[in-house]
Formats: structure tokens, C-alpha cells, sequence
């Protein structure tokens, strides 16, 4: 698995692990030692270092830490860093603080060896356990959609490896692995779907369910994709920029299957410096799509406000104001007709 991971990322020079010394990811660590042994994939050269972050979020951590930096030393790896890091994210629930800590000092990591991919041990089970939170709260398809095998630098070649297996490879591989009491603890919602929930559904409806699971993220990723590539092409065929905020032409929205149409409406907020919009709020917007006359503001996550400008509004501006597609005999860049916009506007001006 992990070759096929590195064939397809293009055979990369240094690649980084990510390990915490749990199973899972000393299981990566330790296969991807035998490709530092080796010292190439295919004929391609490779060398494979590794770095261990300690969150500071358990008495003891930096001698867990340094315990794991001492073995995959032993395993062969190099370099091997040690990287603390705090975890305070305003705003952020614990487990997005830790993991937004963890991604930036991975990534400090990443440019400090000069690493092509760092490779994460996620296996199915952590897939599943993603699948069954985004549905608990209501997540559209790219959160169904689960972890991706490849995103950008990041490798995940054991998504297809429940984590009974990682357990197996260090035990043959004779690696006393650290378990984490975190992921036992029932304070946090991925724990309690690992410990309780999944087991639960395993029980009631028999074995597979973790496979099934995990095989419906795989589906939903290519159905995401198809949907993200559309709303990407519209959207870019359809805004027109004044300065700092951007429009839409109502009519070409309306036209748009709702699939499309919040997507490029969640894409219009993000382009001027929104955030992701709740479905809540994109219903919000939309409906704005429905009223008569100027309508709004309706405000989005991010500082965006969106609002309906009607064409007889935009026909009271001075015509050397106007947008062209708003002016009665010059159809607009794209031949827009003449109608209304939705209006995407950032609250605050720009930080200096």
C-alpha cells in the first residue's frame, strides 16, 4: 500500500511519517523504513524522516515524545525531529485546536527537511468513524466524502487497513506501541465513536460495517469531486468583480440545479473572504434569490454580507457606474441578460 501511494505521488525524494507512537502511525513508520533501508522505489531514489509532535495536553508527554523519536532513530529514520507545539485555537472545539497545531508544525516540519509528502497513518477505521461524525452532524457530501489517500503533500496509504492490522505489523515487527488515553475518553465525540458507537453498529447490524463505510466515503470523493469541478467552471463563468466585492446575475443562478447553485453561492462568499457558510445560511442567501425587489443584507460566517440587487435598482445607478451586464442595450462580458444580482460584500475592509 505504501508503495502504491508513493508510485502515485510521483516517487518523492524525502518523504516525512507523522508519528505519535501509536499503532497505527509506528506501523507506517516502521514500513516506511524498509523503503529507507532500501533506499529506493522502483529504482527511484528515497530516504524517509520522521517527526513526533508533542501537543503539551498530557502529564508525560515529552518523554512520550522522546521515547518515539529514540525508536524510529532505531528504525532508521532521518532525520528525526521533536516538535511542541500549543494548543490554543480561538474559537476551536479541542480536537480542531489539536489538529490545526498539529498540521502547522507537520508542515514546519515538511519545508525544514525539505520533504516531497508527509504520510499520515490514518487507517479505515478512522475513515469510518469520519463518515459516521459527518453524518451525526448533518454534513454535506465533501465532509461524507472522508479523508482523502491524497491531498496535496499529505499520503494516507493505510486507509485501506483496519487498525487490527497496524496492531498486527508492530507486534511482528516487535514495537511496543503508545496508546493514546485520549482516544478512549468519552468527553470527545471521536473517541466515543470508537469506543462505543461503531462497536455498537458492528454488534447490531454484523461485520462490515467499517468497510461499508469507508467504501462510501471512496464513492462520495468522486461524486464530490464532479460536483466541485462544475461549480468551479460556473462560478468563473459567471462573476463580475467591483473592486473588493463581487455579483452574480440572479438569472443564471435560478437557471442552476440546487446542487450547483449553493455551490457557487458558498464559493461567491469564500472569494471575498468568508468562511464556509452553515446549510442554514446558504439557505439564507438563496432565498434571496426569490424575493422581490432589493433584499438583504444576509450576513455569512466570515464577515460576508450577500444581498439582492434588483435590476430596477441597478438601473438608478449612473450609467458610468452601472455594471455593464446591467445596462439595457451592452450585454455584459458574458452576454449576461438584464436582470439582478446577488451582491457579495466583505463587512471590514482589508487588515494593512
Amino acid at each position: 500500500m505504501l508503495q502504491d501511494a508513493l508510485v502515485q505521488a510521483g516517487y518523492p525524494k524525502h518523504v516525512l511519517v507523522a508519528c505519535s507512537g501509536g499503532p497505527d502511525s509506528l506501523a507506517l513508520a516502521s514500513v516506511a523504513a524498509y523503503f529507507a533501508r532500501r533506499g529506493h522505489v522502483d529504482g527511484h531514489p528515497i530516504t524517509v524522516g520522521a517527526v513526533v509532535v508533542d501537543h503539551q495536553l498530557q502529564e508525560g508527554s515529552a518523554q512520550v515524545a522522546a521515547e518515539t523519536a529514540r525508536v524510529l532513530q532505531d528504525l532508521g529514520l532521518a532525520p528525526v525531529e521533536v516538535r511542541t507545539v500549543t494548543v490554543a485555537g480561538a474559537g476551536l472545539g479541542p480536537e480542531a485546536a489539536a489538529r490545526e497545531a498539529r498540521h502547522a508544525a507537520l508542515e514546519a516540519a515538511a519545508t525544514n527537511q525539505q520533504a516531497d509528502a508527509i504520510l499520515l497513518g490514518h487507517t479505515l477505521d478512522d475513515q469510518a468513524e469520519q463518515v459516521l461524525l459527518g453524518l451525526a452532524r448533518g454534513s454535506g457530501t465533501r465532509s461524507l466524502a472522508g479523508m482523502r489517500p491524497a491531498r496535496g503533500m499529505l499520503l494516507r496509504p493505510f486507509l485501506g487497513l483496519r487498525r487490527a492490522d497496524t496492531e498486527e505489523i508492530c507486534a511482528v515487527e516487535e514495537l511496543q506501541p503508545w496508546h493514546d488515553p485520549s482516544n478512549s475518553d468519552p468527553a470527545f465525540a471521536r473517541s466515543r465513536t470508537r469506543v462505543e458507537v461503531l462497536p455498537h453498529l458492528e454488534e447490531k447490524l454484523g461485520p462490515g460495517v467499517a468497510e461499508s463505510l469507508a467504501r462510501t466515503a471512496s464513492i462520495l470523493q468522486l461524486d464530490a469531486d464532479y460536483l466541485e469541478d462544475v461549480a468551479e467552471a460556473t462560478f468563473t463563468s459567471l462573476v463580475e468583480r467591483d473592486g473588493r466585492e463581487l455579483n452574480l446575475p440572479e438569472d443564471a443562478l435560478r437557471a442552476l440545479a440546487p446542487a450547483i447553485r449553493f455551490r457557487v453561492i458558498a464559493k461567491a462568499a469564500a472569494d471575498v473572504g468568508g468562511q464556509q457558510p452553515s446549510y442554514q445560511r446558504l439557505l439564507a442567501a438563496e432565498a434571496l434569490l426569490r424575493r422581490q425587489g432589493s433584499a438583504g443584507p444576509v450576513e455569512l460566517p466570515g464577515g460576508v454580507n450577500v444581498y439582492r440587487l434588483s435590476l430596477a435598482q441597478l438601473e438608478d445607478v449612473p450609467a458610468a457606474d452601472r455594471p455593464a451586464a446591467a445596462d439595457q442595450g451592452t450585454p455584459g462580458p458574458r452576454g449576461g441578460a438584464r436582470c439582478g444580482k446577488l451582491v457579495f460584500r466583505p463587512q471590514k475592509p482589508p487588515a494593512k
